[in-house]
């Protein structure tokens, strides 16, 4: 056994998004928004919705607390774009800034660096009457709405993210119909999705650089390693098209400015002369979202004819998704091989299990402690290799409305009672603290 040690500057802490945790949908100006529309038509599972959720915009003083008492030292949130341009364009909504200002004032205050995130997926619904995603007349929206937040925050906040996930929103929201705003438009949808979502970060990201000086930007990728079923020639293929679309094509837009090679083809009708260029950016720190690897295979009729195979695992967590921390370290070290060694920050990293309340209240959520610590260790192993890993945050602070899911599944590290709404820490969130209070971790 021995201690890993995380240097002296490593951040700890939690991160959440807007439109899983504020609730009050109908408050104080904001806007409709897709998931508003999604909910609305009967798409979430358990027939839930988040017009409460946590209840964070009400109680955000209470989490913010949480936080503190957890001894976490960073917090990344996103900002729900409706509540601050509820058209999507034109007038902007002072009550909405109001309620982020309040937030941040009480992060600083309690001694939490907040990292801000512009876009986790709750798309104001007029942007995407006129074509959201799958229309480049978007850009210079997102790039206003990013203007608009800078210059408010941008006095107290020094690290911004531009996106969440663009790959989710892409594949989910407009190829398989499984997100908001709920379209089945295949290949060609998914990639517009991703391209134009490229050319927004881009265009975000430089507005944002010519009024401030002194900001850390970046962005938020879901980067997960692709790897075949089999070794049979059309499941290798299948992972490498897979690893393209879910992988590169964020990856390679921001930081090397170009398109994947083998979605050259795909993506040629919607690329304009300069768009490659317009999609690069040096920026400062790149946020990572991992759960686990993909394994693919080679399947005819689903997008990119690639399908789910079989991970061969030992351990699952309750959204049915492998349990597998190598993956972790194999990617962190490929980063640090092939793109220059970036400054990353793991911006979420977390489990849903069926959690039992125990008839003290308690929470022994063995299973997701053992969770974080694996993947901790494996954060540690790299930084020992000389990967440029700033910090650690864990999905997520609080149990929330997991999209599609509804309230049916659970990764906080804090319990949410929907009813009562009473917070609860699980054993999970004593141990990150244990781990955050000292700075280290045991490894086995």
């Amino acid at each position: 056994m021995a201690m890993l040690t995380f240097p002296s500057d490593f951040f700890w802490g939690a991160s959440t998004a807007a439109y899983q945790i504020e609730g009050a949908l109908d408050a104080d100006g904001r806007g409709p928004c897709i998931w508003d529309r999604f909910t609305a038509a009967g798409r979430i599972q358990d027939g839930s919705s988040a017009a409460i959720a946590c209840d964070h915009y009400h109680r955000w003083a209470e989490d913010i607390a949480l936080i503190r008492q957890a001894r976490f030292n960073a917090y990344r949130f996103s900002i729900a774009w409706p509540r601050i341009v509820p058209a999507g364009t034109g007038a902007v909504n002072e009550r909405g800034l109001d309620f982020y200002d309040r937030l941040v004032d009480g992060l600083l205050a309690a001694g939490i660096r907040p990292l801000a995130c512009l876009y986790h997926w709750d798309l104001p619904q007029p942007l995407e009457d006129r074509g959201g995603w799958q229309n480049r007349a978007i850009v210079a929206p997102f790039a206003d709405y990013a203007s608009i937040m800078t210059r408010r925050l941008g006095d107290r906040v020094k690290d911004w993210m531009m996106l969440n996930e663009p790959n989710v929103v892409a594949i989910n929201g407009y190829g398989t119909g499984d997100h908001a705003p709920g379209l089945t438009l295949g290949e060609t949808g998914i990639l517009r999705a991703l391209h134009h979502q490229n050319l927004a970060q881009g265009a975000a990201l430089r507005a944002i650089a010519a009024e401030h000086a002194g900001m850390r930007l970046g962005t938020v990728l879901n980067l997960q390693p692709s790897r075949p079923e089999s070794d049979r020639p059309e499941d290798v293929a299948a992972a490498a098209r897979w690893d393209a679309v879910w992988n590169r094509v964020a990856l390679d837009g921001v930081l090397h400015g170009r398109i994947p090679s083998l979605l050259a083809a795909a993506m040629a009708p919607m690329v304009e002369p300069g768009d490659e260029a317009a999609i690069r950016f040096p920026i400062d720190l790149l946020g990572i979202n991992y759960y686990s690897r993909m394994t693919m295979k080679h399947e005819p009729g689903r997008p990119f004819a690639v399908g789910w195979g079989d991970a061969r695992c030992d351990r699952w967590t309750a959204m049915a998704w492998p349990v597998q921390p190598d993956g972790l370290y194999d990617l962190l070290m490929s980063l640090r091989a092939n793109e220059g060694n970036p400054a990353v920050f793991i911006a979420e990293n977390g489990a849903a299990y069926d959690d039992r309340v125990d008839a003290d209240g308690a929470i022994h959520d063995a299973e997701r402690v053992a969770f974080l610590k694996d993947h901790i260790i494996a954060v540690g192993r790299a930084l020992t290799q000389g990967c440029n890993i700033k910090g650690y945050l864990c999905w997520s602070l609080l149990d929330n409305f997991e999209w599609a899911f509804g309230l049916s599944k659970r990764f906080g590290i804090v319990r949410v009672d929907y009813e009562s709404l009473i917070r609860t820490p699980k054993d999970s969130y004593r141990f990150l603290s244990e781990v955050a209070a000292a700075n280290c971790v045991l490894s086995a």
